[in-house]
């Protein structure tokens, strides 16, 4: 078969492997969508294999690894069971059911492992599509703990959403305890804010949308934003005073990673704000006196999502009837994969996946 593999510096190419074999723990999937994620952006940008080189080498030693290895990329995996491994439970999975992929994976056993969060494995964490072969290809294996069931009522774009962008947007709006007593600021209008905008909305908050991209602007406007503002015409953080009588937005989350957004994203809230740090990567420069002290407003860095927490998101998705969906501005096949993460490196769009 042939997968997607990173080269660094803006290069990828399509290479050719053998089709995957479970093993005795293990499922293969075979892919229906492969979602983009704008993490995917620093693989394919920076320099070639650094997932891998960021590794110990025991931990490449104990996964079969160099840190030349050629790895599918792809880490929203979403599809259906095609084979099973012989110590699978058959009560839990059988072929042809509906999957998505938690794109981790960890020793299972520290404390980390064992509360669900295992992007934080002790033992150093496996990710799929970056230091394992991940969804951009039409199979995948993975380790059957790995495996969510996808509703009948979610799509495989939906589901491959759900896998990473949409869950981390849950969780974080999760950790802030979102409610309909709520206003919340929107910085970046990516995927992760576009799915914030639809769960926020369906939690009962009115949201207000930045971005510097007057496209991503009006889609979330058309996702159900109540305000939308294009912060290279105004100031961001005037027009959230503006919006809110003075007092500020509730609740913000950054999903951009840049310091003016996330700077914008503390000094916008409200006495006792709550903010959420998303957006991969960057620094940020507060008064820790002015911008957080005297106003009791209170950070949280967060990083994707528990398996758990994946679940509870598919689950809320289905039960609110959240058309995911809108967010998809580009879809496409596996030979355009050039095309397709040139167009996506702009990030002007609305979300993009591979589709099998």
């Amino acid at each position: 078969m042939l997968g997607v593999v990173f080269k660094g510096h803006r290069k990828l190419a399509l290479q050719s492997f053998d089709d995957p074999v479970p093993g005795d723990d293990d499922v293969v999937v075979e892919m229906k969508a492969s979602g983009f994620c704008g993490s995917d952006l620093h693989h394919y940008r920076g320099a070639p294999g650094a997932s891998l080189a960021a590794k110990s080498p025991g931990f490449l030693a104990e996964h079969g690894l160099s840190p030349e290895s050629p790895v599918i990329a792809g880490h929203e995996p979403c599809g259906v069971i095609a084979e099973l491994g012989r110590n699978v439970d058959r009560r839990a999975f059988r072929p042809g059911d509906r999957v998505m992929v938690y794109h981790y994976d960890g020793c299972r056993h520290c404390d980390p492992c064992r509360n669900g969060w295992v992007q934080m494995c002790e033992r150093g964490s496996t990710v799929f599509g970056h230091t394992a072969h991940g969804g951009h290809a039409p199979f995948m294996r993975v380790p059957a703990r790995s495996l969510i069931h996808l509703p009948a009522e979610i799509g495989y774009r939906a589901g491959a959403a759900i896998s990473c962008g949409t869950g981390t947007a849950f969780g974080a709006l999760e950790r802030m305890e979102i409610s309909e007593r709520d206003t919340l600021a929107v910085f970046g209008l990516g995927p992760v804010g576009q799915s914030a905008i639809q769960l926020a909305r369906a939690m009962g908050a009115r949201t207000f949308a930045v971005d510097v991209c007057s496209d991503r602007v009006e889609r979330a406007r058309q996702l159900g934003a109540t305000q939308a503002v294009n912060s290279r015409e105004a100031d961001a953080v005037e027009a959230i005073l503006q919006w809110t009588a003075g007092r500020g937005a509730t609740v913000a989350i950054d999903c951009s990673g840049v310091a003016a957004a996330r700077l914008a994203a503390v000094r916008c809230t409200a006495n006792w704000g709550r903010i959420a740090f998303v957006g991969v990567g960057g620094e940020v420069t507060l008064n820790v006196w002015s911008d957080l002290m005297m106003r009791q407003r209170s950070i949280i860095g967060h990083w994707t999502f528990s398996d758990v927490g994946m679940a509870r998101c598919v689950r809320f998705v289905a039960d609110h009837g959240i058309d995911l969906d809108q967010q998809f501005s580009n879809r496409w096949q596996l030979a355009q994969a050039e095309q397709a993460y040139r167009q996506f490196d702009s990030q002007t769009a609305g979300k993009a996946c591979f589709e099998f």
